[in-house]
């Protein structure tokens, strides 16, 4: 008799309410970036949970947000996609926060498919009087029949658990679709390219990380396997762009890199050799060929 379960779960909400972070605290391993700043995730995202019987598969999306160029217009098609596929959704929003139009058109998603929802409420650390979390559950329960409402903090790991067991309870007998040892599906190049580019986001101001893009050109172990070389290039837009990353003497991109080679030297297990380049694209967020390369679908282009 076959006791495994599993189930296909989009993790959703408007952008910068901590979709990332509980995706890496439910893996415990980080292979989504994070930064305060919103649209840090572009592309969907796979981690896989297997425990036991259950063997859970998580895709992290973009924040919900009104698109602009065609990289935005990709995100957008990339939520709709994952929302379309999935078992189960898990709605992710911020504690005290009114709630958004970006979450109320998730909710009619959600009812359109009919499809089970999980409510995490996000940041509860930050609340110092939680009757208003009473409120917000009332308010968003409203509006939608949740399987389940947790309050929750990616940050201190409090209500993860539950998290986690609401939607264990959630999935569906089923063979695993996964190693039982596999924890996402990202290659290893995205996940370096995404180290660098969590980088920018946390060490650059204002506009210039969200015009940038990173794209490893060379990944190879060595024959000893201690060493793994790693040349990668940050595209921007902008001339005057370039020199505020490179910075003066070289010392913002020494700093960028140098953070990032510690990211991947325990994410990889190894020491890595990494060396960047920086380049100008103008307008790169709106060029077929560049997104291509860069992996963003030109099929989901289209709206």
């Amino acid at each position: 008799m076959n006791d495994k379960k599993t189930a296909f779960i989009a993790i959703v909400g408007r952008p910068n309410v901590g979709k990332s972070s509980i995706l890496n605290r439910l893996l415990g391993e980080k292979i989504a970036i994070v930064s305060s700043k919103p649209q840090t995730t572009r592309t969907r995202i796979m981690g896989v949970l297997t425990e036991g019987s259950c063997q859970l598969v998580f895709i992290d999306t973009p924040g919900l947000h009104k698109p602009r160029n065609d990289l935005d217009r990709f995100m957008l098609r990339s939520i709709n996609e994952s929302v379309a596929g999935v078992d189960m959704c898990v709605l992710v929003t911020e504690a005290d926060r009114d709630i958004s139009e970006e979450e109320k058109q998730l909710i009619e998603k959600f009812r359109s498919l009919d499809l089970p929802a999980v409510l995490a409420i996000n940041k509860i650390d930050t609340v110092g009087d939680k009757t208003v979390l009473a409120k917000q559950i009332s308010e968003l329960s409203s509006l939608y029949d949740f399987s389940a409402v947790v309050p929750c903090s990616a940050q201190t790991g409090s209500g993860i658990d539950i998290l986690k067991k609401e939607m264990s309870q959630l999935a569906h007998e089923g063979d695993f679709l996964f190693d039982e040892d596999t924890l996402t599906d990202q290659p290893e190049r995205v996940l370096a390219a995404e180290m660098i580019r969590e980088k920018l986001l946390r060490l650059l101001e204002r506009e210039v990380p969200h015009g940038t893009a990173v794209f490893v050109e060379r990944m190879k172990e060595r024959t000893d396997k201690e060493i793994i070389d790693i040349d990668a290039t940050i595209f921007c837009e902008r001339a005057s762009h370039k020199g505020i990353i490179i910075g003066k003497g070289g010392a913002m991109l020494k700093k960028i890199g140098t953070y990032a080679r510690q990211d991947m030297e325990r994410f990889f297990d190894c020491k890595v050799n990494l060396n960047i380049w920086v380049k100008v694209k103008e307008d790169w967020r709106n060029r077929e060929a560049i997104l291509r390369s860069l992996g963003y679908d030109q099929s989901n282009f289209d709206e």
